[in-house]
């Protein structure tokens, strides 16, 4: 009698665990707030952008512009020119786009 108890068991978890599982869709959480519409950038913001991603990416992860403000992004571009090797003018793009 135990025999054939434990035969069912194990014969109805088999079936069980091989049925397909049917999982309901979830519709997609959108959070509104962290949607931003960019403004296209002008051509000289669009050469500080590619400046600061082709420059500054090479060495380390990218900062998001708004992490700083115009004050503070002042010493953090004159210590990184040197460290990037980039010109003055080249420098002052990539202020522009941070700070537009």
């Amino acid at each position: 009698m135990k025999i054939k108890i434990i035969a069912i068991v194990l014969l109805g978890t088999f079936i069980y665990s091989c049925s397909p599982k049917v999982i309901q869709p979830e519709a997609p959480k959108i959070d509104v707030a962290a949607i931003v519409i960019e403004t296209p950038l002008t051509a000289e913001l669009a050469e500080g952008k590619a400046l600061f991603v082709n420059n500054c990416g090479k060495c380390h992860n990218l900062y998001d512009a708004k992490d700083f403000n115009a004050e503070q992004w002042k010493p953090i571009m004159l210590r990184m020119q040197q460290e990037a090797k980039i010109s003055d003018e080249e420098r002052e793009k990539i202020y522009a786009y941070l700070t537009k």
